[in-house]
């Protein structure tokens, strides 16, 4: 096997989670599952675009969609319960501070100060009254 690079799994680390991994289905070419996995891994923790990817990972296109395909079946699921359960067997979780939340709540534009007022309906703000313009030293030019 070739040196262990920055983001891939050590053998420790995949002989833990190799059980859990789907059989591969029949037909095709196929990267191995280890090597896609740290593909993943690569995108995940270097926040680079997909097809960035570096070619000893295969194809970024299998990569990306095996990675849907996984997390739509569970696979990803299955992997980081299995680390969560180990880390926890070793003492490393603290369950009153676990937590783990990847959801976002959308505010209302006026909750950040505009107006509700559409800018296809009209303006979001008062027009600037001349008074606010001298005050700020503007010249006759500024009101046109």
């Amino acid at each position: 096997m070739p040196p262990l690079r920055r983001y891939e799994l050590t053998d420790e680390q995949w002989k833990l989670i190799a059980p859990i991994m789907p059989p591969k289905k029949p037909g095709g070419q196929w990267n191995d599952h280890r090597t896609t996995l740290n593909g993943m891994m690569w995108i995940l923790k270097s926040g680079s675009p997909w097809r960035d990817l570096p070619e000893r990972y295969g194809s970024w296109k299998s990569v990306y969609h095996r990675f849907g395909r996984w997390t739509d079946d569970g696979t990803i699921d299955k992997i980081l319960n299995r680390l969560r359960l180990k880390l926890d067997k070793e003492g490393y979780i603290d369950w009153d501070v676990w937590c783990v939340d990847g959801s976002n709540v959308r505010g209302h534009v006026a909750a950040a100060g505009a107006s509700e007022v559409s800018k296809k309906t009209g303006p979001t703000s008062p027009s600037t009254t001349l008074w606010v313009i001298h005050a700020a030293d503007g010249g006759p030019r500024s009101t046109s």
